[in-house]
């Protein structure tokens, strides 16, 4: 039974959510939309819906930059945070405050009964209770896992994207690119413009879109982008022979971030009878657009780079962007990864990069073990060097030691990773 929680900070509250619910995944829409309904919360400004193996949170962010820019008042629903958990939140990309959030979570628990929902099912409708107070013109919310079942497809969208389909959560979402695509198409409706960004669209993505009857667009047929030659601006373009020129690259490093933009401009072209844009809101959008530890490099000596890609999808971009940096002398790797993941699949991407390895487990109990880690790179990269310790802290400590300023360290393989990391550097 639900609970009077009035006097909670938003530490305990987080606390309570986490135990709340036998299973801290459960796939399944039943219980969210009974809340959901319980709630009141039909929205009736615009949602747009993003999922993807990689990138949905860039896409997001870049989506929500522009739309700000514009005019609009935006609210963003992101995860997973990296150091406060009102990072997921935002309303015209500020973070929600703590007593903003405590009091939406009241509210859910008042209304929830004898239903029980896991830790992002009670974020995702408390983002959505903030969106309808602070009556924000748009929502831009990210698919958490998979789609099709996912907390956020309780809301109707009016536009949906799916930036890749990759290997990722295989235990949840099948083991096959077309098991997965066809869960994460399930964002898609019904005579509503449905994105694909990922040049090689599953089967079963293409199928599903056609069965449901969503007018499904894919990049490189339907929209797509064009390098200029110059390598400074680039060009976007649409089948309807739409085409904006001159347009700077995001602010957000990587070459990768081209497609991203493009499925965002292709988004907003979606949307733009009920949320037009003009070209210089792209333009500042674009210019203006944040986003931490998704191939950030900090300012200083050595270079740090942090990266939360955490599976080979993610890692073999984030190979051809240490590509891109220019020489360094040797890369310092400071890794944690969830023992669930593809560890050998991501470090053999990379080992031929990486000079020494600096291991460590997130304190999460899912956490792969130094041990672990260093038994699968010690097989993949025989001649690095390689040093395991007690926590992410330590390692990221003495990679800075050893490295010297004509190195770079590398931080990556989750998010709790980048997080600990970054903890460390606020300390």
């Amino acid at each position: 039974m639900s609970m009077p929680f009035d006097s909670l900070s938003l530490d305990a509250w987080l606390s309570h959510l986490e135990q709340l619910h036998p299973s801290a995944i459960d796939m399944g829409l039943e219980r969210v939309v009974r809340v959901r309904d319980a709630l009141g919360l039909k929205p009736d400004f615009s949602v747009l819906l993003v999922g993807g193996t990689n990138g949905k949170g860039s896409v997001c962010t870049m989506l929500s930059s522009i739309l700000c820019a514009a005019g609009y008042k935006v609210g963003t629903y992101t995860s997973p945070h990296l150091l406060h958990y009102q990072e997921r939140v935002a309303i015209n990309l500020r973070p929600a405050s703590d007593a903003d959030i405590v009091a939406s979570f009241q509210a859910i628990e008042n209304a929830r009964g004898d239903t029980s929902l896991t830790y992002f099912e009670f974020g995702t409708l408390a983002a959505m209770q903030q969106f309808m107070a602070a009556g924000v013109d748009v929502a831009v919310m990210e698919v958490g896992l998979g789609g099709r079942l996912d907390a956020v497809n309780a809301f109707e969208p009016v536009a949906s994207a799916v930036v890749n389909v990759g290997l990722d959560h295989q235990s949840f979402l099948g083991d096959t690119r077309e098991a997965i695509g066809h869960e994460k198409a399930g964002i898609y409706r019904q005579g509503k413009i449905a994105l694909c960004a990922d040049p090689e669209p599953p089967a079963t993505l293409i199928a599903e879109a056609q069965r449901i009857g969503a007018h499904l667009q894919l990049i490189g047929q339907d929209f797509g982008f064009e390098k200029q030659a110059e390598g400074q601006q680039w060009t976007w373009w649409n089948k309807a022979g739409v085409r904006r020129h001159a347009l700077p690259f995001p602010a957000l490093r990587g070459q990768y971030q081209l497609g991203n933009a493009a499925v965002v401009l292709a988004l907003l072209d979606a949307v733009k009878d009920v949320l037009p844009v003009g070209i210089g809101d792209i333009k500042r959008g674009l210019l203006e657009v944040e986003l931490a530890a998704r191939f950030q490099v900090l300012p200083g000596r050595p270079a740090v780079v942090l990266d939360v890609g955490h599976n080979p999808h993610a890692a073999k971009v984030l190979r051809a962007n240490l590509d891109n940096m220019g020489f360094y002398s040797s890369t310092h790797a400071v890794l944690g990864m969830m023992a669930d993941k593809d560890i050998a699949g991501v470090v053999a991407l990379l080992a031929d990069r990486i000079d020494v390895w600096h291991l460590a487990a997130p304190q999460l109990p899912r956490a792969a073990t130094p041990t672990q880690l260093a038994e699968i790179v010690g097989k993949l990269a025989p001649l690095a060097k390689i040093n395991i310790y007690e926590n992410v802290a330590l390692a990221f400590a003495s990679a800075c030691k050893l490295a010297d300023e004509s190195d770079r360290i590398l931080a990556f393989g989750s998010f709790y990773t980048v997080a600990e990391v970054m903890a460390t550097r606020e300390r």
